[in-house]
């Protein structure tokens, strides 16, 4: 493949993005289904780059896909009939401002993303890499036609950590917890 290739459906999302539900180091089983590593990618709705990329992309993989959306029906569905993964965090999540002014893309994968820092050296230690962090994360759109349900999904590719940012899912992390001297906490 040439270098100067470029895959329609792939997308690197901006630096700002943040990752929650980040299951990227074991695969999870989903209303048991095949174990995947997932990840949902929080872009805030002023990233207009990102968020143009993505839906050009999702465009892409309905075009290319336009076969395997048809199954074995005449037509192939418009693509804003499908079920697309770019979604709002103002509708979908009203009541988490972790998704305010924000879109979300739910992305898996059945194989491991590869994960590095900043400097894209790989991250080994698993602490480093938890829901609430800010990166880069590396996916592609594709079409997909099984058991009746229709629609474009977003693959996982690779990662990179930019930032740490606040835990999300309310558990705080040990070295925040234990900032203080040992007495400082005595009386509290």
């Amino acid at each position: 493949m040439s270098k100067n290739y470029t895959n329609p459906t792939k997308v690197i999302t901006g630096v700002n993005t943040r990752w929650s539900y980040a299951n990227v180091w074991d695969p999870k089983s989903i209303n048991g289904g095949a174990p995947k590593f997932s990840v949902s990618l929080i872009i805030p709705k002023d990233d207009t780059a990102t968020v143009n990329k993505i839906k050009a992309a999702i465009q892409s993989a309905y075009e290319e896909g336009q076969s395997k959306l048809k199954g074995s029906g005449k037509t192939v569905p418009a693509l804003s009939v499908l079920k697309t993964p770019l979604r709002d965090g103002d509708l979908e999540r009203p009541d988490d401002e972790t998704y305010a002014n924000c879109y979300f893309v739910n992305a898996n994968s059945a194989s491991a993303p590869g994960i590095v820092d900043a400097d894209r050296q790989p991250i080994i230690d698993r602490s480093e890499v938890y829901s609430g962090v800010y990166g880069r994360a590396s996916i592609n759109f594709y079409a997909f036609n099984s058991n009746g349900n229709k629609g474009i999904a977003c693959g996982l590719n690779n990662l990179q950590k930019m930032k740490d940012g606040e835990p999300l899912g309310g558990k705080s992390r040990a070295e925040d917890d234990f900032a203080t001297d040992a007495e400082d906490d005595f009386l509290s």
